[in-house]
């Protein structure tokens, strides 16, 4: 398997190449050179397999034997797996009214993204101890990314992490998550910006190539194909959940709700579906609402400034998986995906050509969520079930609610759950219902912290080069007893 560009400006690398990049050197995204597609009898097969199980399959399409030999990877993903909370590493749960909810967060985090990051954290490591080589990570956070990534490398004496967060627009939760871990590889800024901007100079550190062939730069975002990749199994796993048989030509359908931000979690989905799994997509989406607007009237534009939301992970106003959509839906045209994202970049705003706008809404249904519709699902699924939801988790049950027709009709439903509630105090409360937390989460709010603020006026760029510079030279030089550059963090700033 080889991955290409979306772009088509830069040769095909391996699974190896994809995983150590960011962005790829012609500013797409890695994506496959071809997906594979499965038969019914593979699909019937892998029914029966457990979670991690399904891990491993779907690794083993797209990442060669020859990188990392079967037994290699499989005991990989064992190791990721690990420290999860519930023995099944995911869990459904079936509430009234066909509300089915997949609880994808008993990582670490709370969050879903340590599925994909815990995996991806061995996988690095995998190839870093056979090379002896020394690589800095680079991430933006708009809540969740930035705790799983730290805790996927943290203590790692080959990797350097830095992460910018959004001053105020994460929980406090999330924030203590990061900065609380204090450990000589992890480098936290908080930074007075949003999402969208904290990505400006990311962007402009990884489009410095020679920056970053230098310091050997990488990024843990969903820009990263590795994590795309591990995400595909939550598909498998939720339609072997819900489907009512397997047995039937052809094969049923089932509906997945999607709550997305920046896109990742959608295009796997948007992956297993050309890998023959029936599946329908829904994306569900705040008020931060440009994929639902691609979706429906192809319009992929900004709409002023970033909202903040009760579900501030998916405060994003571009999504820039979205590339790998569009790439994968005009039949891999890089040419025209090219063409696309570059008027986006410049104009941010694009009207998606009839053809394949037409192609993504037959891909994809979608939704958005105001607060009110958030504290309404919440409530709602509380009063029924006495369950629970995260603000995230609410935005695809407020699709539910609102289309219980179509699930009685007889298509079984299945709706993403990417965090616990227990990261979300604040939505609990405004919904009116008590939060329950775990121990975990109540000894954060005692703990050191450490970080970095990053004031508007700054040139946040030249103050990461200068850090990871100093990183890199230290590393460079380790035998000869200097103290490493992530002892200079400021302690309580966050």
């Amino acid at each position: 398997m080889e991955y290409i560009s979306t772009r088509g400006g830069t040769g095909a690398v391996d699974f190896e190449g994809a995983l150590f990049s960011g962005y790829a050197p012609d500013g797409g995204l890695f994506m496959p050179s071809c997906i594979p597609l499965l038969d019914t009898a593979t699909l019937q097969q892998w029914s029966r397999l457990s979670y991690p199980e399904l891990v491993k399959e779907i690794c083993y399409l797209f990442v060669k034997p020859e990188l990392i030999p079967r037994s290699t990877l499989s005991d990989l993903i064992d190791r990721a797996f690990s420290k999860f909370r519930h023995k099944d590493v995911v869990h459904l749960s079936r509430l009234k009214g066909g509300l089915n909810v997949l609880e994808l967060w008993h990582g670490v985090t709370y969050a879903f993204k340590d599925l994909s990051l815990s995996c991806t954290g061995q996988f690095l490591q995998y190839f870093l101890e056979k090379k002896q080589k020394h690589i800095t990570v680079l991430v933006g956070t708009s809540g969740d990314t930035g705790s799983s990534a730290i805790e996927s490398v943290r203590g790692q004496k080959n990797v350097d992490i830095f992460v910018l967060l959004p001053k105020g627009l994460c929980t406090q939760i999330q924030e203590l998550q990061m900065t609380t871990v204090i450990e000589d590889n992890v480098h936290v800024f908080v930074v007075h910006g949003n999402s969208d901007e904290i990505d400006e100079p990311i962007k402009e550190l990884f489009a410095d190539v020679d920056f970053a062939r230098r310091n050997n730069l990488m990024s843990l975002n969903s820009v990263n194909w590795s994590r795309i990749m591990v995400q595909i199994a939550h598909y498998f796993y939720a339609y072997f959940q819900c489907a009512s048989t397997l047995d039937s030509t052809p094969l049923p359908v089932v509906e997945i709700v999607v709550p997305t931000g920046g896109g990742g979690n959608v295009t796997a989905g948007c992956i297993a579906q050309k890998m023959g799994l029936p599946i329908q997509l829904v994306a569900a989406v705040n008020s931060n609402d440009i994929i639902h607007r691609t979706v429906k009237d192809g319009d992929f534009s900004l709409s002023g400034r970033v909202k903040a939301t009760l579900a501030s992970a998916m405060d994003i106003q571009e999504p820039y998986n979205v590339e790998r959509i569009l790439w994968l839906l005009s039949g891999s045209d890089s040419h025209l995906t090219k063409t696309l994202m570059e008027q986006f970049t410049v104009s941010k705003s694009l009207k998606l050509p009839e053809g394949l706008h037409r192609k993504v809404s037959e891909t994809l249904r979608s939704c958005s969520a105001s607060d009110e519709d958030i504290v309404q699902a919440m409530q709602r699924c509380w009063e029924e079930n006495h369950y629970l939801l995260c603000p995230h988790s609410a935005v695809a049950a407020h699709y539910h609610y609102s289309h219980l027709d179509s699930c009685a009709s007889g298509t079984p439903r299945c709706c993403l759950a990417p965090a616990s509630a227990a990261k979300f105090q604040d939505a609990v409360l405004r919904a009116g219902l008590v939060p329950e937390i775990p121990p975990e989460i109540t000894a954060l709010k005692a703990m050191e912290t450490r970080s970095t603020v990053l004031q508007r006026g700054e040139d946040w760029a030249q103050v990461l080069r200068d850090r990871i510079t100093a990183v890199e030279q230290w590393w460079g030089k380790r035998g000869a007893g200097l103290p490493p550059p992530g002892l200079q963090g400021v302690n309580g700033q966050a």
